[in-house]
This record gives structure tokens, sequence and C-alpha cells, in this order.
């Protein structure tokens, strides 16, 4: 009887998993080293520039948030030139120099708080005809304001244009209105309103409340 001799094979088939399965690492080595590496190229990795705690602080009393910051981490500036731009005491930029001409500096008005009675008389009488008449009118002006002496100083300041427009005014009275009422006061109120309006061109106010004839002659 013949014997028969069974002879198992060996398992051929382990080898090349194994070859499949070093590729895979191989290949997922390479990927996460080529992202890693485009990591560090770009950057990625480095710290960022705290701000100091002085920076902070001057963010923080301003109300605002804190500066901007360029690439590196520094303060950006605030124009193209590598500067950040003049500011006067009230925070508002300066013009001046290569940026353009220099800005006009704002006058302040006289405050609201009122004063005792001034008053001011204007020493060369005002002499003026009428109008389509032989007639002419002489009179003397004072005026009274209850701000303060800078409306005053500003009626001396700018006498010769005020009694430009004061003229001017007188010579526009007819014989008919010589008769009215109420002509001093209209022609008072008239004379106030035209020095304000000159004085508010030239100064940013008037505060002249009151016009007082202190002689009023026609003839």
């Amino acid at each position: 009887m013949v014997e028969e001799v069974v002879v198992e094979a060996e398992p051929k088939a382990k080898k090349p998993i194994l070859l499949i399965i070093g590729g895979v690492v191989v290949l997922l080595l390479l990927v996460v080293g080529a992202v890693v590496g485009t990591l560090f190229a770009t950057g990625f990795f480095k710290p960022k520039a705290d701000l100091s705690a002085e920076q902070m602080l001057e963010g923080d009393a301003h109300g605002g948030s804190a500066p901007a910051a360029d690439a590196h981490g520094a303060p950006a500036k605030a124009d193209g030139h590598g500067e950040a731009p003049k500011t006067d005491a009230h925070g508002a930029p300066v013009k001046g120099g290569k940026d353009g001409p220099p800005a006009k500096l704002t006058k302040k008005s006289p405050e609201m708080t009122r004063f005792d009675y001034s008053y001011l008389k204007l020493e060369t009488d005002f002499l003026s005809n009428l109008t389509n008449s032989r007639k002419v009118m002489s009179v003397q002006i004072a005026i009274m304001t209850r701000y303060d002496q800078r409306v005053l100083d500003n009626v001396k300041k700018h006498e010769m244009a005020l009694r430009s427009v004061i003229l001017d005014v007188m010579r526009q009275t007819v014989d008919a209105d010589l008769v009215k009422p109420d002509f001093r006061k209209e022609l008072a109120v008239r004379i106030r309103d035209v020095m304000n309006t000159l004085l508010e061109k030239y100064e940013d106010f008037g505060g002249i409340e009151e016009v007082y004839f202190t002689t009023f002659v026609t003839q």
C-alpha cells in the first residue's frame, strides 16, 4: 500500500502584502514631511509678536482697539511715507509742508456768559445825504453790549469797515422817512444788524445788542 505524502505549500502570498503596506507608510511619511516643510517655509510656526504693555494701555486709554501691526508685529504707519501723520493738541491732523497748504486756524467766539452793560461811542460823527433830497443827516452813534471786552475791541478794530456799511444804510433814507414816529428806532435796528453781520464775517461773532444816537440832526 502506497502512502500519500502531502506537502503543504509555503505561504507565498504574505510577502506582496507586506511590500504594499510598507509602500503606503513611506508615501504617508513623504506627504507629512512635505506639509510640515511648507508650513515652516510660510512662517506658520513662528511666534506672533505680542503688543507691549505700554501699547495696550495706550489703546485702552483712548477707548479704541490696539494699534494695527504689520507683518513683523510692528505698529503700522498711518501714511505711506513711513511716518505717522502729525496731529494738533485736539488730535486733528495738521496740514502743511509738502502735504498741502497750512490749515486755517479757527477763531473761538466769545463765551455766551452775560456781563455788565458796556458802552462804546464812535467819536467821529456820521454825515450822509438823503436819497433824492438836498437834506443831510448827521448822527453820532454809541453801541451797547453785555458780552465781554472782545466785542468792543472788534468794533474798534474794524471801525473803518463799520463806518462804510453804516453810511450805506443812512444813504437809503428819504424825506418821507423822517416824519415816521419810529424812524429813529428802525434806523438804529438796521444799523445794529449790518454791524453785527460785518463782525460775524470777520470775527465769527457780533455781540452788539443796541445802537443809540447821542446826536441826531437833519437839515
